[in-house]
């Protein structure tokens, strides 16, 4: 499979799954949750109240992991494996743009004080399946 066929294949199945898993070190040990993922490209996005545990998680250690994409049918299914360092990103216009109605349970508008983005810039991006003899596929950054 080429590069390009890899990098296709890892930006459809962000497009196309929001949710994932995201783990942070929490008292020196893995903290997993799922969480809504928008992409911009490899970049990751993900919207989050500043009041969370994984603010502080991530201010003592930036790097996570996440898995997204897999659709539960069984064996052989593909899905991404992505390392990469958080921040968060401050820019209203991104605050904005993420919006969702579907975030008025958490945060008032677009403009609530709690309401931060984290941005994953990608430290390593794998497509993964689970077929016997089928390898992860790195895609170039």
């Amino acid at each position: 499979m080429s590069q390009q066929e890899v990098r296709t294949k890892v930006e459809k199945l962000l497009e196309n799954h929001a949710v994932g898993t995201m783990a942070t070190i929490k008292g020196n040990k893995p903290h997993t949750r799922f969480m809504t993922f928008f992409h911009d490209n490899l970049k990751l996005y993900a919207a989050t109240s500043k009041e969370t545990d994984k603010i502080e998680e991530i201010e003592a250690n930036p790097y996570t992991h996440i898995l997204i994409g897999y659709g539960g049918d069984g064996y052989g299914d593909e899905y991404v494996d992505y390392q990469g360092k958080v921040s968060v990103n401050h820019s209203e216009d991104l605050k904005k743009k993420l919006w969702t109605e579907k975030m008025e349970p958490w945060f008032e508008s677009p403009d609530d004080p709690n309401y931060i983005i984290l941005e994953m810039e990608p430290i390593q991006v794998r497509l993964m399946t689970n077929q016997v003899g089928d390898e992860p596929k790195e895609v170039e950054l």
